[in-house]
């Protein structure tokens, strides 16, 4: 099923092979659904692992036939998984950068937990719509399809963390262990303008849940009766404050957090005059209470006998000062 080839360092857990390598624990019968040419496979053979195969392409498939225990050709969108493989044949199944691509994503994670053997796990690999990059893409009015990666123009469908977790849900999976890999909103293969955003943005984009999560993946098992799903935490591959975007916009991303550094400033400055100036209002209108206080408390000697010349005199200064205010 998928079109990705890349070199898989099984040590590296903010790649998505390298944690769903993890995720698969001591699991030694797998199938790995959407195997291509048997990479990933190959990989578990020399750890240990026997490693099934089923693929869309025959091409890639023949490939991956050579070094994997079998392979089989089929397409998931026309026939169930459980029709090719033996039940509880295998310890784990993987689904890595494929579910995105079917049609009925709940329905083939539903029917293969027919092929599990008991305690066993699936393995979920999918990519994050919620990505910073494609946030700050659509504020563009961008949506430009790629050959792979997050636009990959062969997805279907499309995932937030919300909507994977009720998928599985919904196929009957409670998840254990949630993962994800990290990535810079400007630092993927995503079309972003990094010159044409409002200033801010970014900054705001980059502190959004989720927003720095390429892909998550997921370990996931079948729901024991009456069991209620809850939400494991999220534990991602790379910490997102050392998440850096590519050499092509650090230059920008530099003279952003500069021009913000600016603003912020200007902003505290602002700020700290209107606290000065409230301050100064605050004392005004304590002389004037005092002062309008003063001026009644003279009316009233005034009222209550002659008025010396003198008290005339003040009461006179005192409204003068109040009408130059």
């Amino acid at each position: 099923m998928s079109h990705y080839a890349v070199e898989i360092d099984p040590t590296n857990l903010n790649t998505s092979h390298g944690q769903v390598i993890d995720l698969l624990g001591d699991a030694h019968r797998v199938l790995d659904v959407g195997c291509w040419a048997g990479d990933l496979g190959r990989l578990l053979i020399e750890r240990g692992c026997r490693v099934s195969g089923f693929e869309l392409d025959p091409t890639a498939a023949a490939i991956a036939a050579e070094h994997l225990e079998s392979v089989v050709v089929g397409d998931l969108d026309s026939a169930p998984l459980s029709g090719h493989f033996e039940a509880g044949s295998f310890d784990a199944i993987i689904f890595a950068d494929v579910l995105e691509h079917i049609m009925d994503p709940v329905g083939v994670l539903a029917d293969s937990v027919r092929l599990l053997a008991p305690g066993g796990r699936i393995v979920i690999s999918i990519p994050n719509v919620t990505h910073g990059s494609l946030r700050l893409a659509l504020l563009q009015g961008r949506w430009r399809t790629t050959d792979t990666g997050l636009l990959d123009r062969t997805h279907i469908r499309f995932f937030s963390r919300d909507s994977l977790l009720q998928m599985v849900a919904d196929a009957g999976l409670v998840t254990t262990e949630l993962r994800g890999t990290t990535a810079d909103p400007l630092g993927v293969e995503v079309d972003v303008d990094p010159g044409d955003l409002p200033p801010g943005v970014l900054a705001w984009v980059r502190t959004r849940p989720d927003a720095l999560v390429y892909q998550f993946q997921l370990a996931v098992r079948p729901a024991r009766e009456g069991e209620v799903p809850t939400e494991p935490e999220l534990v991602v591959g790379k910490d997102p404050r050392w998440v850096r975007p590519g050499p092509s916009a650090e230059g920008f991303m530099t003279a952003a957090w500069r021009a913000e550094l600016v603003e912020r400033d200007r902003v505290i400055g602002l700020e700290s005059t209107a606290e000065t100036a409230t301050a100064e209002a605050r004392r005004l209108r304590g002389v004037e209470k005092r002062l309008r206080s003063r001026v009644a408390e003279l009316e009233q000697a005034a009222q209550q006998e002659p008025a010396p010349s003198t008290v005339r005199r003040t009461a006179g200064r005192v409204r003068r000062r109040l009408r130059r205010r």
